[in-house]
């Protein structure tokens, strides 16, 4: 009966690495999905921020870009339909 005792002991003592092991496994992942999760927020604040400065710079170059009172203001011609005759 010893070796039967013996062998569910070795039993009892495998799940429990086992359980163990998948415990660890598990807080790890949690770990590590909770700092990608993280790094991709600010990977997001971060090309949120790029965009508004892309968008400012735009603004002040639409504003710079604006013809300044000493330069000659180009006018729009409307497109001439073709079957109109002048």
């Amino acid at each position: 009966m010893d070796g039967q005792d013996d062998a569910k002991q070795s039993t009892a003592d495998m799940t429990a690495f086992v359980q163990n092991l998948l415990q660890q496994m598990q807080s790890r992942f949690h770990t590590m999905s909770e700092s990608i999760i993280s790094k991709i927020d600010e990977m997001g604040n971060r090309i949120d921020e790029l965009e508004q400065s892309i968008n400012d710079l735009r603004t002040e170059m639409g504003q710079e870009g604006s013809p300044s009172p000493s330069a000659p203001a180009k006018i729009k011609e409307e497109p001439k339909s073709g079957g109109d005759s002048c």
